[in-house]
């Protein structure tokens, strides 16, 4: 059997696209801060510079002010191409996995 990496969120492409989105959609830093109820923006611009990522329920709630699915605002070292382990692409129907799960599966 064989099995892929475990993703891992890329927190600085994950950043970068959440200011994408917002752009897109002519939304301000301001405008967020308002509609999540914070007192400052601090939060938003760590978000952005994909210093922090926001918390699940966070997350629910910027997708659906961005109109979009949550997998439409993360993105993976696998998505971003920019992971330092490698993935093994050969199988159909892998599972994921960390690099115990593959050792305990074999």
């Amino acid at each position: 059997m064989k099995v892929k990496m475990f993703p891992v969120i890329n927190m600085e492409a994950t950043g970068a696209n959440i200011l994408k989105l917002r752009k897109e959609r002519n939304l301000s830093v301001a405008d967020l801060q308002e509609y999540f109820g914070f007192d400052a923006p601090q939060a938003i611009y760590k978000w952005q510079r994909g210093e922090t990522l926001p918390s699940t329920d966070n997350l629910l709630a910027l997708g659906y002010l961005l109109g979009v699915p949550i997998d439409d605002i993360l993105v993976s070292d696998a998505d971003s191409g920019s992971s330092d382990q490698p993935q093994d692409d050969s199988c159909g129907d892998c599972i994921f996995g960390s690099a115990l799960f593959q050792l305990w599966v074999q």
